[in-house]
C-alpha cells in the first residue's frame, strides 16, 4: 500500500470520475469515463485511467479511497462512502474557498447546495423525481436536434428570442421540442428556451438552499455555455467558473477527505 497517494472516486449514474491527490493536495492524476452498467466496473475503469503515467500505482495501493456518487456503495475497494453533496462542497471549498452556493447538475438529479467557511454543508436542496433539467435531459434534447452536447450549448447563444418551453415534464418537453422542429421554428430559439426552461429549475433550488454570493455550478452540465448564460439573466449577476474541471468537483472533495483521514491516520 501506497502512504504518497489517496483518492476520490465519484461513480456518476452517467459519468465515473477520480482524482488522485499526493499528501501535500497536489492533483497528480484525474479521468473522467462514460459510466457502466455495474457501478463496480465504472469506478475501476476510472481509477485505472486516473492512474495512468503514475508508475506501479494502483486501485488496491491508496493510503485512503473515499467512493462518493450514485453508485458509492459499489466500489468495494473504498476505505469510506461520503455523499456527493458533501463531496461537491468540499471540492469546490477547496477549488476556490470564497464560493457559497453551489448548483450541481448531474445525470439524474439537480442540486442547490450552500456551503459554510470550513467546506460543509449548511443547506441543500434536491430534485430527483423528474429527469427535466438533468444530464440526461439536454442529452435527449442535444439528439432531438441531432447534434452533440457541445453544439447544443453553442446554439442558444445565438438565438434571436427565446421561445418557451411549457411542458414541465422530460418525455413532454422532448415530444414539444421536435414539434416545434417540425414546424421549421429558429433551432437556436428553441434551444434558448430549453436553456431557460432549465436555468429556472436551477433557480428554485438556489433559492431553496439560499442563495449567497459567490455562486458556480458544479458537474458535465457547469460546461453547458447556454445554461450558465441562462441561469445568470436569471440571477442578474455573474456566476463564478471553476479553475479545475466542474466535473471533477465531487471526485476532487473525495480525495480531499481521503487526503484529511490519510494525515490522521499518519500522525496516530
Amino acid at each position: 500500500m501506497s502512504t504518497t497517494y489517496v483518492c476520490g472516486c465519484d461513480v456518476g449514474s452517467t459519468y465515473g470520475k477520480a482524482v488522485i491527490m499526493d499528501l501535500n493536495g497536489k492533483i497528480v492524476g484525474s479521468s473522467i469515463v462514460r459510466s457502466k452498467i455495474d457501478p463496480e466496473e465504472t469506478s475501476k475503469l476510472a481509477i485505472a485511467e486516473a492512474t495512468k503515467g503514475i508508475d506501479g500505482l494502483s486501485m488496491n495501493d491508496f493510503a485512503y479511497l473515499v467512493g462518493t456518487g450514485y453508485g458509492r456503495n459499489r466500489v468495494p475497494f473504498a476505505n469510506e462512502n461520503i455523499s456527493e453533496i458533501s463531496c461537491h462542497a468540499m471540492g469546490v471549498h477547496i477549488t476556490n474557498p470564497a464560493i457559497k452556493t453551489i448548483v450541481d447538475i448531474g445525470g439524474q438529479d439537480l442540486k442547490g447546495i450552500t456551503i459554510d467557511e470550513n467546506g460543509s454543508v449548511k443547506h441543500f436542496a434536491m430534485n430527483d423525481k423528474c429527469a427535466a433539467g438533468t444530464g440526461r435531459f439536454f442529452e435527449g434534447m442535444a439528439r432531438a436536434f441531432e447534434v452533440d452536447l457541445q453544439e447544443f450549448s453553442d446554439m442558444s447563444l445565438k438565438a434571436k428570442e427565446i421561445l418557451p418551453i411549457t411542458s414541465q415534464c422530460s418525455v413532454f418537453a422532448e415530444t414539444e421540442v421536435i414539434s416545434m422542429v417540425a414546424q421549421k421554428k429558429n433551432p437556436n430559439d428553441i434551444a434558448a428556451g430549453i436553456q431557460a426552461s432549465v436555468a429556472k429549475r436551477c433557480f428554485t433550488m438556489l433559492k431553496s438552499a439560499g442563495i449567497e454570493r459567490e455562486v458556480t455550478m458544479t458537474g458535465g452540465c457547469a460546461k453547458n455555455k447556454g445554461l450558465k448564460n441562462a441561469l445568470e439573466k436569471i440571477l442578474k449577476f455573474e456566476i463564478t467558473e471553476l479553475s479545475t474541471d466542474p466535473q471533477l468537483m465531487g471526485a476532487l472533495g473525495a480525495c480531499e477527505f481521503a487526503r484529511k483521514k490519510a494525515l490522521v491516520a499518519k500522525a496516530g
